[in-house]
């Protein structure tokens, strides 16, 4: 016999909080790593997955009875392939994006430790996809596993932490629960060491995983349900149904639940569906499998969940053909005293009969409102104005055309993000409407420069409040970008040196070391000023952004000769602006950041070629 429960529990709080502390250290190794290390762990990962798919498929099936094994290598393959090669490519380490026309400049900064919850319905294929968008954020990850599954996923941890740690990866940054309990998830959730919490699981926990005060990214119930329109093409819209609602057994959330059919090609589509192995039930039939499939919690009972129709319809004391593919139950409605218009999570499906898209669109929105609100749905049809209808009116994020929506809504028959959590927005009470990827594992910094310098009423003399600013600035020359002030009076410079002064000594050793100054070259030039500008090119390095003016504007006459300025500081700029002149610069000449930044501004620099 085990320990008492609350042993148990002790043992699964205090187990939850030793992981935590050990992957926050791991962590602060992982977010010191440079991408090409990151991504030679990532890979090493997605190969060693790769390799032991069709096993962890087979252990998974074992434990928990659900789906079937088959299905299930796919999904593993899914993960650790076309997950991985989607995230390779990503840019999760130091400066991943440029907005030159912007200037700004992002740079990824991991959230920290991931607690991971995983589901007994997708256990192996779900852990394998946490564990590379972690790692490629360069987070550490602590896994809780479903209790009914925790054989299965704790191998998956196994076998991709030793394939880390072989690439590098510090210890502690895959870990994982081995005493499992609500209680010890709980605390897991709620450790200080613990920055993000990627939850997958029934609605109770991706309730405590809101509530556990921590960012939190879960997913709701699907009761995803298809509608076929009447311009569909019939005999591949029944194939995708049935294909998507017996992909393992229907446990995947985003599985097609209910089939919804324009009357004019209702009959057609049964025809159809009985072609291809589907069983339609009666109304006894349909109330036997509601009584057994439907908990009085309205939830899917955990003993038919993932199993065959067959199987179903044995337990239900139903006598179908052996090679029913799916159990169809036809209903008037959706809600309470309709048992079967909830998620399924197994290969049976509700069947609604309506008179035209219109009455479909209505339909297909009870029942995402009955449990599925923001998750997914699809539509069959060659109609791309009905198709777009429904993309503006319903509630759900991943709106499947023409595909099944088990393989469309994760990414492998679509252009969708890969992704094994999917979230459902507002309408699901998430936090995003995205297919989860390490970008929502990433915090961002920015660096933003200025563009548009602000006016403060300080650098206006005269003035005594922001409002006669505003007024002032009301009156700006339409031609030019903002109203640029006058000098503002210069307080008295440290050490009892008047601004005044201490520019004249600037000239003077300028002047002592050959440098042209502003005062000098005004007093010599001002009769060859002219309008003609260059505009400064702005040169863009991995360390910020700085002006090149090692271009001369080939369109300026040589016979324009003012002497080029070496030295150019903000004020200069100010008087060059304040009386609509251009300041001729030589190409190697010193210009102040403030000055640079001021002049480019507003265009005022031409630039000769330096001559010694």
């Amino acid at each position: 016999m085990g320990p008492p429960q609350s042993d148990r529990d002790l043992a699964s709080i205090a187990e939850a909080r030793a992981l935590a502390r050990r992957a926050k250290q791991a962590w602060l190794e992982l977010a010191e790593l440079n991408q090409e290390r990151i991504d030679a762990i990532v890979d090493a990962m997605a190969a060693a997955a790769t390799s032991q798919a069709e096993a962890l498929a087979r252990l998974a099936v074992e434990e928990t009875g659900y789906g079937v094994v088959e299905d299930k290598v796919q999904k593993n393959l899914f993960s650790s392939q076309k997950v991985y090669r989607f995230i390779r490519p990503m840019k999760t380490v130091g400066v991943i994006a440029r907005y030159e026309d912007r200037r700004v400049i992002e740079i990824a900064e991991p959230f920290g430790v991931v607690a991971a919850i995983v589901p007994s319905t997708n256990p192996t294929s779900t852990a394998i996809y946490k564990i590379l968008i972690a790692l490629k954020a360069r987070c550490a990850i602590v896994l809780s596993p479903h209790p009914a599954a925790v054989k299965c996923i704790t191998r998956v941890a196994e076998v991709m932490a030793e394939a880390a740690g072989r690439a590098g990866a510090p210890a502690g940054a895959i870990s994982w629960m081995t005493t499992v309990t609500i209680e010890g998830t709980q605390e897991l959730m709620k450790q200080r060491d613990v920055a993000v919490i990627l939850a997958t699981g029934g609605m109770g926990l991706v309730r405590a995983a809101y509530s556990a005060g921590k960012p939190a990214y879960g997913v709701g119930p699907g009761n995803a349900p298809a509608y076929i329109e009447r311009t569909a093409n019939v005999k591949k819209a029944v194939h995708d149904v049935i294909t998507g609602k017996t992909f393992d057994n229907g446990v995947l959330c985003s599985a097609e639940n209910s089939v919804v059919v324009d009357e004019a090609v209702a009959e057609e589509v049964k025809r159809e569906f009985q072609a291809q192995g589907a069983y339609f039930m009666n109304k006894g039939e349909t109330d036997a499998v509601g009584r057994a499939l439907v908990t009085p919690q309205r939830l899917p009972n955990p003993e038919l969940v993932g199993k065959a129709a067959t199987i179903i319809a044995m337990k239900c004391g139903l006598s179908v053909p052996a090679e029913t593919t799916v159990l169809i139950a036809p209903l008037e409605g959706v809600g309470r005293d309709y048992p079967l218009s909830i998620e399924k999570l197994c290969p049976v499906l509700s069947y609604y009969v309506v008179k035209d898209w219109r009455e479909g669109c209505e339909r297909c929105k009870q029942i995402l409102r009955y449990g599925g609100m923001g998750h997914t749905m699809s539509i069959h049809s060659q109609d791309d104005r009905v198709i777009l209808e429904f993309g503006l009116k319903k509630p759900a994020f991943r709106i499947v055309v023409n595909s099944p929506t088990t393989h469309g809504s994760v990414g492998l028959s679509t252009g969708l993000d890969p992704a094994m959590t999917l979230g459902c927005g507002g309408y699901g009470g998430n936090i995003t409407s995205d297919n989860i990827s390490p970008r929502h594992l990433l915090n961002i910094k920015r660096l933003a420069y200025e563009m548009t310098p602000i006016v403060s009423r300080w650098d206006r003399p005269g003035n005594s409040s922001a409002v006669n600013d505003l007024s002032a600035r009301a009156n700006v020359d339409p031609r030019r970008p903002y109203d640029l002030p006058s000098a503002p009076e210069r307080p008295p410079a440290p050490m009892g040196i008047e601004a005044a002064a201490l520019s004249r000594r600037i000239d003077q050793f300028l002047s002592s070391r050959g440098f042209r100054t502003w005062s000098d070259a005004e007093s010599r030039s001002d009769h060859h000023r002219t309008e003609v500008g260059v505009q400064s090119q702005v040169a863009r390095t991995d360390i910020g952004i700085k002006s090149d003016f090692s271009r001369t504007d080939s369109r300026l006459p040589p016979e324009f000769g003012q002497t080029p300025l070496d030295f150019v500081c903000e004020e200069d700029v100010r008087r060059a602006i304040q009386g609509g002149r251009k300041l001729i610069v030589s190409e190697r000449a010193i210009v102040t950041p403030a000055a640079r930044d001021l002049g480019e501004q507003h265009r005022i620099f031409t630039v000769t070629p330096w001559r010694g």
